[in-house]
């Protein structure tokens, strides 16, 4: 929690309580279903707490901006994210019910009140949002594919509407169909932990 705190230190009370309820929750969580890796659960905040947050570090979310959080698994990015943004609409969804059922307790043992869930495809939500941010590993141009139905064309934020991808290592032929409606944010100016020196936010501007 010192972690979060350490990037993020206007967090206010509740905030604090529901980022510091998170690795109990998952330790329990996980030992039942396993939505992070034995091995790493121990890295809860480094790995995937302030690695989700990394996207707070490229972009504020205005009050009322909906997304979707595409693949969430275990509630990654999301709900970090939907603790750090309690004015804005967070949907996670993914297709293995088992990890959905996790982020969805987790979010009700902490008390997330912008927060829903849906176990389904990505194909199979038809509803727009502003941006779907997503640390899923699909190569980005077959993501751009589906979620394109899902982006809106209203703006309401600094960025216009679009992706928002956590991704590591070399991204230059990934990228390079969409290279014009690019921003590749490296998470290592962001953080000095050595977890983050490959890792990277990719924004893809969709309706812009």
């Amino acid at each position: 929690m010192e972690l979060i705190l350490k990037y993020f230190p206007n967090l206010d009370e509740r905030q604090k309580t529901q980022f510091t309820a998170l690795y109990d929750l998952y330790m329990d969580w996980n030992s039942k279903i396993n939505v992070i890796s034995r091995k790493d659960i121990v890295n809860l905040y480094e790995h995937h707490v302030l690695h989700s947050l990394g996207i707070a570090k490229m972009i504020r979310f205005t009050p009322g901006t909906q997304i979707m959080d595409l693949g969430t698994g275990g509630g990654f990015p999301g709900i970090p994210l939907a603790i750090m943004f309690p004015e804005v609409q967070f949907h996670l969804v993914d297709s293995i019910g088992k990890k959905i059922k996790v982020a969805t307790e987790i979010a009700y043992a902490i008390g997330l009140k912008n927060v829903t869930f849906r176990h389904c495809r990505a194909e199979e939500e038809k509803r727009t949002f502003d941006f779907v941010v997503s640390r899923a590993v699909m190569p980005l141009t077959d993501l751009i594919k589906i979620i394109r139905k899902n982006i809106r064309h209203e703006h309401q934020n600094v960025f216009p509407n679009g992706l928002i991808c956590l991704k590591g290592g070399e991204l230059e032929k990934e990228t390079t169909p969409v290279k014009h409606k690019t921003m590749i944010y490296d998470l290592k100016d962001a953080f000095a932990e050595e977890y983050f020196e490959t890792k990277k936010v990719v924004y893809v501007t969709i309706n812009g």
